[in-house]
């Protein structure tokens, strides 16, 4: 299955997050487009990896993502070495994205930013004929995306562009809401943590809207690009 969009996310509910209103914006315009978390995020203070995958697949589903897979690297202690970085570029190579979107560069929990390096250097080293890798048997063709660009976690990171979401924020709210064991609940007893209280779920549609504001639409999201962005005329920028 060949993808046009793959999206990678140290936890399950980093995609969601962070480029929800996206992809969901993406996939209503007929793209296909893939999810792949790196952990299961076992070490969350609630919750387990089990509710977790069951929270994923839910997410997935009102999402409408052609595929959703998880890599099963250890939660908090994954690395950016040459095991990890074999195991994204098998995924590369699966799926053959044109641009594969990924965790913020820098950001409260360590898994971000490493899991953001991580997925870029596989990218450029998927592109590479001398590193062989095989799936089911069958060895697998080189594959270099044609971009890669970083969701806006936690940190306001400035963004390099702004999708107009507008429309698709009720979708990547239901997403989100998925799951349950992670996000507000007053009826909750289990330990609070910064992204269980209230102001943390209204902070995703504030930012949605204010990266909106700047950009003359209701809402948006924010990313950042590893290099320029090209354009064939002044007109694409509007």
């Amino acid at each position: 299955m060949k993808l046009d969009i793959l999206a990678f996310g140290a936890h399950p509910d980093d995609v969601e997050l962070g480029s929800g209103a996206t992809i969901a914006k993406e996939i209503s315009l007929g793209k296909s487009v893939g999810i792949i978390d790196l952990t299961r995020g076992e070490l969350g203070t609630r919750g387990s990896a089990e509710i977790r995958d069951t929270e994923a697949e839910n997410a997935a589903k009102i999402l409408k993502v052609a595929v959703r897979e998880n890599l099963n690297f250890r939660d908090g202690f994954f690395k950016n070495n040459e095991k990890h970085q074999l195991e994204v570029i098998r995924m590369i190579r699966k799926y053959k994205p044109e641009i594969v979107i990924c965790n913020a560069i820098d950001d409260r929990h360590i898994d971000h930013a490493k899991g953001s390096k991580l997925v870029s250097d596989a990218c450029f080293l998927s592109g590479l004929m001398k590193i062989e890798t095989s799936l089911n048997g069958a060895i697998q063709e080189p594959w270099r995306p044609k971009a890669v660009y970083h969701y806006i976690q936690w940190k306001n990171i400035e963004p390099d562009f702004v999708v107009d979401v507008s429309g698709f924020l009720d979708v990547k709210m239901k997403a989100i809401m998925a799951y349950e064991s992670q996000f507000y609940n007053p009826n909750a007893d289990e330990p609070e943590t910064p992204i269980t209280s209230k102001n943390f779920l209204d902070s995703i549609k504030y930012r949605a809207q204010d990266l909106g504001r700047l950009i003359g639409v209701e809402y948006g999201e924010g990313f950042t690009a590893e290099r320029y962005l090209a354009v064939n005329s002044l007109d694409d920028l509007r």
